[in-house]
C-alpha cells in the first residue's frame, strides 16, 4: 500500500475515534477493512459528518488485505483478512430438520467432526418419510446451521463444511 493510501487510511482511523464509532466494517473488490477499537467506546454521535464519512470511503482504493499494515498505524487497530469459503450442505427438499436418528440419540454430527461423501449429516423429514441428508464432500464440520425440529426449506444451508477433497458429482 502506497504511503498515500496509508494517510487515507489513517485518516479513516482518527475520524472514527474522533466521533467515537467502536466497530467499522467496508468491503470492496479484493478489499476488506474490520476495524475494532479495543475498550468501551460510546455508540456515534449524533453530529457524525456523514459528508466526511463518504469522501474517506471513496477515496479508498481496493488493494490487497493482507498488503494494509494498519496495525502498525494504530495498535488498537486489526485488519481481518476475507472469511474463509466453506461448502454448505443444502436441504434437497421442504421439511423438518432432525440432528439425531431419534430423540436422546446421540447426533449424526457435531461442529469439528470429519465427515466422508454420503456421510449421514442429518434427517429431513418430509410427509412422514425420514429422508437422510448425506455429505456431498469430504472435510471438516465447522457449523451446523439449522436446529433440531427446525422447519427447512428448499435450499436453506444446514451445515457448513471445510471440504479437504473434490465435491461429489
Amino acid at each position: 500500500m502506497d504511503g498515500n493510501k496509508l494517510d487515507e487510511l489513517k485518516e479513516l482511523v482518527e475520524f472514527l475515534k474522533a466521533n467515537e464509532i467502536a466497530e467499522f466494517a467496508m468491503e470492496r473488490d479484493d478489499l476488506k477493512v474490520n476495524i475494532k477499537f479495543a475498550g468501551a467506546v460510546a455508540p456515534a454521535a449524533a453530529g457524525l459528518d456523514m459528508a466526511q464519512l463518504s469522501r474517506l470511503m471513496a477515496s479508498a482504493a481496493p488493494a490487497p488485505a493482507a498488503a494494509v499494515p494498519v496495525a502498525a498505524a494504530a495498535p488498537a487497530v486489526a485488519v481481518e483478512p476475507a472469511e474463509e469459503a466453506f461448502h454448505e450442505v443444502k436441504s434437497p427438499i421442504v421439511g423438518t430438520f432432525y440432528e439425531s436418528p431419534s430423540p436422546g440419540s446421540p447426533t449424526f454430527v457435531k461442529v469439528g467432526d470429519q465427515v466422508e461423501v454420503g456421510q449421514v449429516l442429518c434427517i429431513v423429514e418430509a410427509m412422514k418419510l425420514m429422508n437422510e441428508i448425506e455429505s456431498d464432500v469430504a472435510g471438516e464440520v465447522v457449523k451446523q446451521i439449522a436446529s433440531s425440529g427446525q422447519p427447512v426449506e428448499y435450499g436453506q444451508p444446514l451445515f457448513a463444511i471445510r471440504a479437504r477433497n473434490e465435491r461429489r458429482k
